[in-house]
């Protein structure tokens, strides 16, 4: 996993396109795969993010690989909770 590790994009608070431009980057430096991770709220947009990499811009990128996953994170209160992940692999 560590030579993917520089080729992962993590889904946050920005706008949906600036990660389709973040993939897009990785496609064009020569990455042939590019993994997308979201957790909780986020994994919509990471969804929508592989979606328009795959259909409108590089056509011939394909998802490989789907992953889900429970994770469990520290509140600000040091309170446990679990929250749902995703993992998208795309390979050009």
């Amino acid at each position: 996993m560590s030579d993917i590790e520089g080729n992962t994009i993590y889904i946050g608070k920005k706008g949906t396109m600036s990660y389709v431009l973040a993939v897009i980057t990785q496609f064009n430096q020569g990455t042939n795969t590019v993994v997308i991770k979201a957790r909780g709220k986020t994994i919509s947009k990471a969804v929508d993010v592989a979606e328009i990499v795959k259909n409108k811009f590089v056509n011939s990128v394909k998802v490989t690989d789907l992953s889900i996953s429970t994770e469990e994170i520290t509140t600000e209160n040091n309170t446990p909770m679990k929250v749902s992940a995703i993992e998208i692999r795309l390979n050009k």
